[in-house]
């Protein structure tokens, strides 16, 4: 009998099931009424004992961590990754992650300031209040500023003059402390 139940369980162990069950099995009843219900010729005073554990049965099941890991992480979310370069090949300088400079200003103040999220798409479904809404620039917080001056090299916090500039009354803040 006992033989039988490790050929079963061995056989478990190779199909592609039981990497299905080690990624997404936690409960150890739901493991072992599933081996009562491929064999219901077994009786066992209780199953529960004789069932493995879930981090056993992906060990013995030798699926790799990334399988095991994937069920924890949903499948839409990816972590945010800053690639910044402390130390150039060429110079040894930070360098700029560009998109910052690509989706952010920075002002005279230190404050940086960006567009809404979406506020270039699907312009046809949104009512004209919240098109005008999206087209507003926002100010960053104090730890989201910060963050971006340290994703950015000197070369971007330097105050620079452009003519007709729209935002020459935001540059110099009053009564502000960073």
């Amino acid at each position: 009998m006992a033989a039988l139940l490790a050929r079963t369980l061995s056989g478990l162990l190779r199909s592609p099931l039981s990497v299905s069950l080690c990624t997404r099995t936690t409960n150890v009843a739901r493991l072992s009424g599933f081996i009562q219900a491929a064999h219901p010729f077994y009786v066992g005073s209780d199953p529960a004992k004789l069932a493995p554990a879930p981090a056993a049965f992906c060990q013995l099941s030798r699926c790799g961590l990334l399988q095991r890991v994937s069920a924890l992480i949903p499948a839409g979310s990816q972590q945010p990754s800053r690639t910044l370069t402390y130390c150039s090949l060429r110079k040894g300088k930070t360098k700029t992650v560009k998109s910052v400079t690509q989706r952010f200003m920075r002002l005279h103040c230190g404050l940086w300031i960006r567009r809404k999220a979406g506020y270039k798409k699907k312009l046809w479904k949104k009512k004209p209040a919240r098109r005008k809404r999206l087209r507003e620039h926002v100010f960053c917080n104090k730890t989201q500023c910060r963050l971006l001056d340290k994703m950015t090299s000197p070369f971007w916090k330097r105050r620079n003059w452009f003519v007709d500039d729209p935002y020459l009354k935001y540059h110099d803040r009053v009564n502000l402390k960073l």
